[in-house]
């Protein structure tokens, strides 16, 4: 009768333990945490003031419509530069690139701590197994006992999140990897901009050296002509000179451009993670700068920045403190646990397994903090003042970008008049020289105006050529501050969320 009663209570005592459970289960479901909702908010709130004070840089009297490159052409702008050597680089470096993949190693961080704090939501179960001999003294209170205990068993522990705390903790977990994924995304936007500047700026210098090279030997055909007169003595020295002086100091700006060349090389080697010197057969052949219409990016909508990743990226560290501070407001609420252990125990090995060797525990627990030493409270202010200075940071890269873009549109278009004005003069360079050249084998007039002339075609072609790279590296600096080429990195995400499933 007494083994009947003990087990009836045991059988109670489990009913009543899983009706609590079910009963905390749904609590904690049915009133588990909204979603982070006031970051959202905030940043909405934050980000119509500063739309409504952005405008169009070029706004003079009337309204201006603003035009934004068509989304196809941003996921992936630098095919819109119709050059296969550009898109293998970029290729390259979205493979290869050491700082992008620190960055991808920093989202799988996240995941993986994400992942950790999910799994406190979930029981937690151990298994606790030991085997302990004890040879006591004899002249201890056991006088000389000997103990054999053998322990075989498994621990549940559970805290029931009624209060969502944890859920906090996981809620504030998603909005951090989604700041790394943005982190991400920014690296390679700078990445792929970078990668396409450089290599604008190689193709510059190559025709820099073209037009250095193109001029000397011009001037050596002039060399020849004043030469020849001087030897028939129809010149003197002073003209020989000029021209000799002329040539020398073309040829001597030569060798900076050859140099620049070589560390604009080993730069793009570096930004595609290979090594210096490889590039020299793809880069080493001298191509066309590759160009970009620039003219239709009259402005860029405010409300289009917001997709800017560094943007969403500041965007979600501020959420994720954001239910940082929830889960600190949680701590100074009771915590509810569910804790429990089965197994066999025995003094002695051989009896392990017999059926006395049994035990269970089980039942609830709860804690409610009393007094900590306002570390709680403080702790609450430590998070919310963390959160004062993501919003300024956040707010600080929203100014940031504006700026960025503003920028930008300002030196396309002031390039695009500049670049008509120096073809112009280049122009009238060309037709002088051939004029002075002229007069002076007719004897009309000296040879200075022959060298002037020589050095302000070089002058005005050198410029001509940096210009017209230029342009173009003012259309994809507004790609870049428009956060564009998101196309690999969305290609990627998709990869591992299928990878994941």
């Amino acid at each position: 009768m007494r083994k009947a009663g003990t087990l009836s209570k045991i059988l109670l005592a489990l009913m009543l333990a899983l009706a609590l459970l079910i009963t905390l289960a749904g609590a904690s479901l049915a009133d588990g945490p909204s979603p982070v909702s006031s970051d959202e908010d905030l940043t909405n709130g934050r980000w119509a003031e500063l739309a409504a004070r952005y405008e169009n840089p070029y706004a003079s009297g009337a309204p201006v419509s603003f035009e934004t490159p068509p989304s196809d052409e941003l996921a992936s702008w630098w095919e819109s530069l119709d050059d296969e050597t550009l898109t293998r680089l970029i290729e390259w470096s979205l493979l290869n690139n050491r700082d992008l993949l620190s960055a991808r190693s920093k989202v799988r961080e996240s995941r993986a701590a994400l992942g950790m704090s999910r799994a406190a939501l979930l029981p937690w179960l151990d298994s606790t197994d030991s085997w302990t001999k004890n040879d006591t003294s004899e002249n201890s209170a056991s006088q000389g006992q000997k103990l054999e205990i053998s322990h075989l068993g498994i621990d549940a522990s559970w805290e029931i999140d009624i209060f969502g705390g944890r859920h906090q903790d996981v809620a504030a977990g998603t909005a951090a990897l989604e700041a790394d994924y943005a982190a991400l995304w920014a690296a390679w936007v700078s990445l792929s901009s970078e990668v396409a500047l450089d290599y604008l700026t190689l193709r510059t210098l190559q025709q820099r050296l073209a037009v250095a090279e193109e001029n000397l030997a011009l001037q050596v055909e002039t060399l020849d002509l004043v030469r020849s007169k001087h030897d028939a003595g129809l010149v003197d020295s002073l003209a020989l000179n000029q021209a000799r002086y002329a040539i020398e100091q073309t040829r001597s700006a030569i060798p900076p451009i050859r140099v620049s060349i070589e560390t604009t090389m080993n730069a793009l080697s570096i930004l595609t993670g290979t090594i210096p010197g490889s590039l020299e057969e793809t880069l080493g052949a001298r191509k066309p700068l590759p160009k970009l219409q620039a003219e239709r990016l009259v402005g860029i909508p405010a409300n289009s920045l917001r997709k800017r990743p560094d943007i969403l990226a500041s965007e979600r560290r501020l959420a994720a403190q954001l239910a940082r501070i929830k889960s600190a407001e949680a701590d100074r609420l009771p915590r509810f646990y569910l804790s429990g252990s089965i197994g066999l125990e025995s003094l002695t090995g051989g009896s392990l397994f017999s059926g006395d060797s049994f035990g269970f525990s089980f039942g609830p627990r709860i804690t409610l903090p009393i007094f900590h030493g306002r570390a709680i409270r403080n702790n609450i202010k430590v998070q919310g003042e963390r959160a004062e200075q993501l919003l300024a940071a956040y707010e600080g890269t929203v100014l940031a970008a504006a700026a960025e873009v503003r920028n930008a549109l300002a030196a396309s278009a002031q390039e695009i008049e500049r670049n008509a004005s120096l073809r112009a003069g280049a122009d009238a360079a060309k037709a002088a020289l051939e004029v002075a050249r002229d007069k002076y084998k007719s004897g009309l007039t000296d040879f200075s105006n022959v060298i002037t002339s020589q050095q302000a075609l070089l002058s005005l072609e050198e410029a001509v050529a940096i210009s017209d790279g230029q342009m173009t590296s003012n259309v994809i600096r507004v790609y870049k501050a428009m956060g564009g080429g998101w196309a690999p990195m969305v290609q990627e995400i998709l990869g591992e969320a299928r990878t994941e499933r």
